[in-house]
């Protein structure tokens, strides 16, 4: 519950730090959880200095809030986007980066608000990267189509909107009243209810004021003139399973498992095609950007990451069940000293799933931990990391990782494609022993570039494999394959680059991994494909899916965390 007063506090303070006031701020009257800023790096700015005054809500000394000029790029609009254009509506300001998390998790909440508020409130996405690859306009379109944003989003390639509204982390929200006036903003998540309070009493003072303009606004969406017309869209992560020639792809943000054999024949398809979490038979059960896989024996296990849960596929039975998991992100359990109930403990956007023996090892992005699930007792918790998103060597409980978004293992060792630190870590799958880093150096270092150890740079690493004693590294954002030696820690390009046939990439953002005898397949995400590689002569074809077609177009829902 929130203390009296918090909403009037919350505008004081925008005053204090000119435009934006704070998380930790806001938290230390509100008690909500706000954690998930990533602090971008650098001296501060301008718009975080102090002083100011006791101002009320319905003060008039609000300051005029800055152009949004500067962005290289607007997407989901026919055109640049200026301040005037929004006169008479509650602004708010969606500071992220693509790669982020944290970002991610905040979407449902402005969905949630969008329509709620859908003719006072416009949301603009001001997208301020981290990562080299998402300053390019191409990155943040496949973006905003992968991520469903129904509002219009300016690439903010050179930081100049960030820096003039003395934004610091990753993501920050800021609203801007009917008037065209700086209110204030927040980091971090866990923010909905304050937002939607402020935006309610916005709308009344404009109202009030009458300077509110209740007139839709209709914008030029990517979605409408970009269908996913393909029989993939964004497939984040891939299985191949030699023994029963299966291959299951999590065809995201189609929101289904599709399985097909090995050569791209159509066995079955689960899920509607519509985002949402329905158990049930394959043809009506639902899921909402499901990722990693794990197969043991005729289960499939589905990290169903925006619904924060593992569902399980009786491949039989054609039916699919909550495995693990509320279906509501949680973030109370990144603290837990030992396993719970696995359907009744809360975890937060799992991205990856990996079984040694009877464990099935949990990439757990949004806790910035690996978990483990004991598929006997059904029981589960966290394995390694304390929670802190960084990179930190260590005794399992200390050790820190930042959206852990891949697995791999040799039986022995679990290794971790460890994102936001663009990293490749290794740890014993026993419990016993200490977290490593191969490659990786920090959150802001990243690039491209082959070598030993410390001199490795690779740029947001999704997706990990393990052959023949090395590692498959899925270079994300390099759009490149590596090998990387887990002894020597030696890193070498492996294939990337322009493809031979002189259609385009050889690979566009390729984030997950899985092998086949000689055969790795690969979920190239942004080309909506699957891409086949001949270990042995480094052939890649693209896999010819055989009746799997597009789902029909998808019905709106919002997803249970957004949801009051």
């Amino acid at each position: 519950m929130t203390p009296a007063g918090t909403d009037e506090t919350f505008l004081r303070t925008a005053v204090r730090s000119r435009f934006l006031w704070w998380a930790p701020v806001v938290l230390a009257v509100t008690g909500l959880f706000a954690t998930g800023c990533e602090a971008a790096p650098g001296p501060k700015t301008a718009g975080a200095a102090a002083a100011g005054s006791d101002e009320k809500p319905t003060g008039e000394k609000r300051e005029a809030a800055p152009e949004l000029d500067g962005g290289v790029a607007w997407l989901n609009t026919a055109g640049p986007i200026k301040m005037a254009d929004l006169k008479g509506k509650v602004v708010l300001l969606d500071f992220w980066t693509l790669c982020c998390i944290n970002c991610i998790h905040i979407m449902p909440d402005l969905a949630k608000l969008e329509k709620k508020y859908p003719n006072n409130l416009v949301v603009i996405g001001v997208h301020s990267p981290k990562f080299d690859n998402e300053k390019e306009t191409n990155s943040i379109r496949k973006a905003v189509l992968r991520y469903e944003l129904a509002h219009p989003v300016v690439n903010d390639a050179d930081r100049k909107i960030w820096e003039r509204f003395g934004v610091q982390s990753w993501p920050t929200v800021a609203l801007v009243d009917t008037e065209g006036k700086m209110v204030g903003g927040v980091s971090g998540e866990g923010n909905y209810d304050i937002l939607d309070r402020m935006i309610a009493k916005l709308v009344a003072e404009g109202k009030e004021k009458k300077t509110l303009n209740e007139k839709p606004l209709r914008f030029d969406l990517l979605r409408y003139r970009e269908t996913a017309d393909t029989p993939l869209f964004f497939p984040g992560k891939v299985l191949a399973d030699e023994k029963s020639n299966r291959l299951f792809i999590a065809d995201s943000t189609h929101h289904r498992v599709v399985v097909t054999d090995l050569s791209g024949k159509k066995l079955a398809i689960a899920g509607t095609g519509s985002p949402g979490r329905v158990d049930g038979p394959f043809a009506t059960a639902q899921f909402d950007d499901p990722q990693g896989l794990a197969l043991d024996g005729d289960t499939l296990y589905v990290a169903d990451r925006k619904n924060h849960s593992i569902r399980a596929l009786d491949l039989k039975a054609g039916t699919v069940s909550m495995a693990a998991g509320t279906g509501e992100q949680t973030q109370d359990t990144r603290m837990l000293d030992h396993p719970g109930p696995a359907k009744t403990t809360g975890l937060n956007s799992p991205w990856d799933l990996l079984i040694v023996g009877r464990t099935m090892f949990v990439a757990m992005a949004g806790h910035h931990q690996i978990w483990a699930m004991n598929l006997d007792k059904k029981e589960i918790g966290p394995f390694a990391g304390d929670g802190r998103e960084n990179i930190k060597d260590g005794p399992l409980f200390a050790a820190r990782f930042a959206q852990p978004s891949g697995l791999a293992s040799d039986g022995k060792f679990l290794y971790v494609a460890d994102s936001e630190v663009s990293a490749i870590r290794k740890l014993p799958v026993d419990g016993t022993g200490r977290v490593e880093t191969l490659v990786g150096e920090g959150l802001f270092e990243f690039g491209d570039q082959d070598g030993v150890g410390s001199a490795v740079r690779l740029q947001h690493a999704l997706g990990v494999a393990y052959y023949d004693g090395k590692l498959i590294v899925a270079d994300t954002y390099n759009s490149k394959l590596k090998f990387l030696d887990p002894k020597s820690r030696e890193c070498k390009t492996f294939l990337g680059g322009p493809d031979p046939d002189g259609k385009g990439p050889l690979f566009d953002a390729p984030a997950g991994l899985s092998l086949a005898g000689n055969k790795l397949f690969v979920a190239d995400t942004n080309a909506n494909r699957i891409r086949v590689v001949d270990l042995a002569t480094k052939k890649v074809t693209t896999l010819a899916l055989q009746g799997v077609d597009p789902p029909p177009p998808q019905k709106e829902w919002v997803a249970p965390m957004a949801s009051k």
